[in-house]
Order: structure tokens, then C-alpha cells, then sequence
């Protein structure tokens, strides 16, 4: 694990509902931190998560599970520096001065955050920052986390690998198709269910399919 620090500092986590914000906030806690808040932006009715589409009810019982306190913001991409202000700045003025980030190796997403994150007085760490993308995945699966692909890009992968568990042998199917297994670049997104950080499984069932604008989304909810 990377050489990250974080004896008893409180922090906010942005939380996608997916692989990279549970293994950045699971390597925050292992070093340390303590978390404080989740934080998620949503679509401008707050129904659904931004990217990752997760209905507010399926993010509201991993963060349940985790037992953290949950914050949200609603936005387009057009109001989303504002509200992410909106959100850091009401951490920090709770005495939360450190947002932890699963950002892995995009220079503009890092420079984004850290940047904004600055204009209010927030550090911003990224717990995965510049390590192998195939040494990420393979911790977080060996961690014990569940996750599936949830949303699925179909300019750059099919659109069959909508639903699937990420395991290794994905991983390896992915990239013995030229696809990175990270979905770095916005390949595919993913709904964790499951892992160290959770007190118990996060029940969801899939129902249909749709399609918009060259992605696949599964719709995700809650068992009864």
C-alpha cells in the first residue's frame, strides 16, 4: 500500500458509489482517517448520482452501511464547480479540512480538485494516485469488495458486459479486448455493494436496461 498517512485526521470522502471512491476511502481509513462525511453530487433533482446514475435511495444505503453521515448536492456539469464548493466549504466550516479523492492518474481531474478544493481552505489527498491501475484493481478485489458495471460507454466497450461482478477474470476478459479494466477514461461505472468498509451487504436488485446517448445504464434498486 502506498506510504499514505492519516493518523486521526477527519475527512469528507467524495463518493461515486463506485470502485475508486470505496478503495480510496478504504485506504484512508486503513492509514488512519476518520471519516467524517460522504459526499455525493447528483443530477439537479437529486434523484440520481452524477455518471454512475444510482438512485439516491441505493448511494443513501451504502453510506448507511458505512455508517457515515451523507451529504448531497444536485447539479449539471454547468453548476458543478459551485456546488462542490457549496459542499467543501460546509465541511470545513464543520472542522473537516481534508476531502479524500479516488482520482488514479488524470492530471486534469487531480489539478480540478485540488485546485477548487484550495478556494476554501480544504486539502484534497488522492489515496491512488499514480499506482498501476491492475495493482488497484487486483487490492480491491482481494479486499473482499463486491462490485458490478453499472453503466457502460458503447463507443469504447460492448455493451454485454452491462451487469457483470468485477472479479479478476473480468479484468482479464476486459483486457484481452484492448479495454482498460480501470474505466479510467469513462469506459464503464460501477455500483460497490459489498467490502471491509461496509457493516453489512447493500441488497439491490437489477431491473431493464436503457440506453441514451452512446451509454447503457442498469437501473439499480433496493430489494424489497
Amino acid at each position: 500500500m502506498k506510504d499514505l498517512k492519516m493518523g486521526n485526521v477527519p475527512f469528507v470522502a467524495s463518493w461515486s458509489g463506485g470502485k475508486d471512491s470505496a478503495l480510496a476511502f478504504y485506504r484512508a481509513v486503513e492509514a488512519g482517517g476518520e471519516p467524517k462525511r460522504m459526499w455525493t453530487m447528483f443530477e439537479t433533482d437529486e434523484e440520481r448520482s452524477k455518471s454512475h446514475a444510482l438512485p439516491f435511495t441505493v448511494v443513501q444505503a451504502q453510506a448507511e452501511s458505512i455508517g457515515v453521515p451523507f451529504m448531497t448536492r444536485g447539479s449539471d456539469w454547468n453548476g458543478y464547480e459551485a456546488q462542490f464548493l457549496d459542499a467543501m466549504k460546509e465541511c470545513v466550516d464543520a472542522g473537516i479540512t481534508t476531502g479524500v479523492f479516488g482520482d488514479i492518474d488524470l492530471e486534469d481531474h487531480l489539478k480540478w480538485v485540488q485546485q477548487t478544493c484550495a478556494k476554501v481552505g480544504m486539502e484534497a489527498v488522492h489515496p491512488l494516485w499514480m499506482e498501476p491501475r491492475r495493482k488497484l484493481l487486483e487490492e480491491f478485489v482481494r479486499a473482499g469488495f463486491e462490485a458490478y458495471i453499472v453503466v457502460v460507454n458503447t463507443n469504447m466497450m460492448p455493451a454485454e458486459f452491462i451487469g457483470r461482478e468485477f472479479t479478476i477474470e473480468l479484468m482479464e476478459e476486459l483486457e484481452a479486448l484492448g479495454i482498460d479494466a480501470c474505466g479510467e477514461s469513462g469506459e464503464f461505472h460501477t455500483v460497490v455493494v459489498d467490502g471491509p468498509i461496509f457493516s453489512k451487504r447493500v441488497p439491490i436488485i437489477f431491473q431493464q436496461q436503457h440506453e441514451r446517448d452512446g451509454y447503457v445504464f442498469l437501473e439499480v434498486q433496493l430489494e424489497a
